[in-house]
């Protein structure tokens, strides 16, 4: 084998190390920023539907609660209280201390009827009185007609630290950003 030949030989090799080691460095952190920043979740059901498609890929930003505390409105992705292993995706509706209950197609936050309803679907069922206890949620579904949430759940309170972070963005089947 001539000196030129083992000379390629050489730099192709030091050109393929070069390039593994920034694949690794890019890998790392992508899988830092998932388990640390932003996570990307896909959407099952029709439960959010009227603001999240059926079938949609979405961010979650996993810092958004670091420094501020879960807002009612915010679309949120959290481990469900009767299912510990599985991810869901509700928009809260009661912070610690509200009395949430529907009656007559509406939900009522202490008594007073929730004006920003974030969905046209009236309840086609009364529920509650629920009070939230301290540190956690209570969970509805835009599709009120068609939503597992915390009405229905043995544990119907979402705890604090249950809570992975806040939909952001829905980037599939369109780019959309979620309120």
């Amino acid at each position: 084998m001539s000196n030129q030949h083992k000379s390629f030989i050489k730099k192709l090799a030091w050109e393929l190390w070069d390039t593994a080691k920034l694949l690794i460095i890019a890998l790392i952190i992508a899988t830092l920023l998932k388990n640390t920043v932003v996570a990307s979740a896909y959407v099952p059901t029709g439960s959010m539907e009227g603001t999240v498609v059926t079938g949609s890929r979405i961010f979650i930003n996993k810092l958004a609660y670091t420094v501020a505390e879960p807002e009612r409105g915010d679309i949120v992705s959290f481990y469900c209280p009767d299912e510990p292993d599985t991810l869901y995706l509700k928009r809260i509706i009661g912070l610690p201390g509200d009395t949430i209950e529907g009656i007559d197609g509406y939900v009522y936050i202490n008594g007073t009827i929730l004006v920003n309803d974030y969905s046209d679907i009236l309840l086609n069922k009364d529920f509650g009185p629920f009070v939230v206890p301290e540190d956690s949620y209570f969970m509805l579904g835009d599709n009120r007609v068609n939503s597992w949430d915390s009405r229905y759940w043995d544990n119907p309170y979402v705890s604090r630290d249950a809570i992975i972070g806040k939909a952001t963005i829905e980037f599939y089947p369109e780019v959309k950003v979620l309120e």
